[in-house]
C-alpha cells in the first residue's frame, strides 16, 4: 500500500469505519510506522500528534480495532481501516462507541427544480 505521507509531513489521516454497519468510529493520524505496524499486527496504531509516538488504540481499555479491511483513496494520502471493535465497543475517550456525536445546526440547501 502507497501512501504519500509527504502530503501533510509525514502523516496520513485515517478513517476508523465499523466493518458490521458502516459507522464511521473515529478518525486519527499515521505516518509510515503507524501504517507499517497496523498492516502487520492486524491492529489499528495511530501516530500521537500531541505525545509524539505511537499508540495503539485500545491498548489500555481493551477497545482494540481489529483490522478486516485496508484501503487508500484515490490520491494515495488517506487510509480507510475497516475494524471489529474487541471490548465492550467504546472506541471514543469520551466513553461513546463513535468519535462522532456532537451533531452540528445546518441551514438546508435549497432544491431547485430546474
Amino acid at each position: 500500500m502507497q501512501i504519500d505521507f509527504e502530503k501533510m509531513g509525514g502523516l496520513a489521516p485515517a478513517i476508523v469505519q465499523d466493518d458490521g454497519n458502516g459507522e464511521v468510529l473515529m478518525l486519527g493520524f499515521m505516518n509510515r510506522e503507524a501504517l507499517e505496524k497496523t498492516l502487520e499486527t492486524g491492529y489499528v496504531t495511530f501516530y500521537s500528534r500531541t505525545r509524539n509516538k505511537l499508540w495503539t488504540k485500545g491498548e489500555t481499555s481493551g477497545n482494540r480495532l481489529r483490522l478486516t479491511y485496508a484501503a487508500t483513496d484515490c490520491d494515495n494520502d488517506t487510509v480507510l481501516c475497516k475494524v471489529q471493535v474487541e471490548g465492550d465497543g467504546l472506541v471514543c475517550h469520551e466513553g461513546t462507541r463513535s468519535c462522532f456525536t456532537k451533531e452540528m445546526t445546518f441551514k438546508s440547501a435549497e432544491v431547485s427544480n430546474g
